[in-house]
């Protein structure tokens, strides 16, 4: 699914309830299931790597959750580049121990 990735996970018992999948400063994926989401797990996966992502500018719950661990705002599109087509927010993460709390 992901083979020049990274995959981490983060279970909770024998649930799987979160992955990152990254390679070098890149996210290429971040998913929590939502009955995980607002526990940590989010937060405890991405301290496993200083990166970069889009998000759609739409997606207001994952902008507050990345701006909130220490993400800033790189570069923003129309989305006229991307195969969605949807406005996005590049992100690059500056790692402070105050945004992984």
């Amino acid at each position: 699914m992901f083979p020049k990735c990274t995959v981490w996970g983060a279970f909770e018992n024998d649930l799987l309830v979160g992955i990152i999948a990254f390679r070098e400063d890149w996210i290429d994926q971040l998913y929590v299931l939502p009955g995980a989401q607002g526990t940590g797990v989010g937060t405890a996966l991405l301290g496993i790597a200083g990166l970069s992502l889009w998000t759609f500018q739409r997606n207001d719950a994952a902008r507050r959750f990345y701006e909130k661990r220490g993400f800033v705002v790189a570069k923003v599109t129309d989305g006229s580049e991307n195969e969605e087509r949807e406005p996005d927010v590049l992100y690059s993460w500056v790692a402070s121990e105050e945004a992984m709390r």
